[in-house]
């Protein structure tokens, strides 16, 4: 199992009308190789609102169609139900899927010079 690769998953919750979904592996290659026995997940929904929280996926990816993987509706699944590979995510996928996280978790780029700034001015 690998960050960035789509996994269907049969009935993923009781509050989902879907019999089963499709979620992208979020989590960080050392926690997905560790003991640990879940993984922070992304679903996959048919709509894509265009929202930067929100990653348009389809057919590359291995899907039927046009669909947004959903940043703001984390979700941590166990590694035993990610067992029907559908696809994966290329480089410039996962870059734009980092872009999403960064902003649905409100996270800065510490690496800027101006964040590093703003945040030494703030303490």
């Amino acid at each position: 199992m690998k960050r960035g690769e789509l996994y269907r998953v049969a009935n993923p919750s009781a509050k989902d009308p879907k019999k089963s979904r499709v979620f992208v592996v979020v989590s960080r290659q050392v926690l997905i190789d560790s003991r640990f026995s879940t993984v922070i997940c992304a679903p996959i929904y048919s709509t894509h609102d265009g929202l930067s929280t929100q990653v348009l996926v389809g057919v590359d990816e291995g899907l039927r169609h046009d669909s947004g993987v959903h940043c703001d509706e984390l979700v941590s699944l166990p590694k035993s139900l990610l067992t029907n590979f559908v696809g994966s995510l290329s480089p410039q996928k996962t870059e734009k899927l980092n872009r999403a996280l960064s902003i649905a978790l409100d996270i800065r780029d510490l690496t800027e010079p101006e964040t590093r700034h703003r945040l030494i001015a703030e303490r």
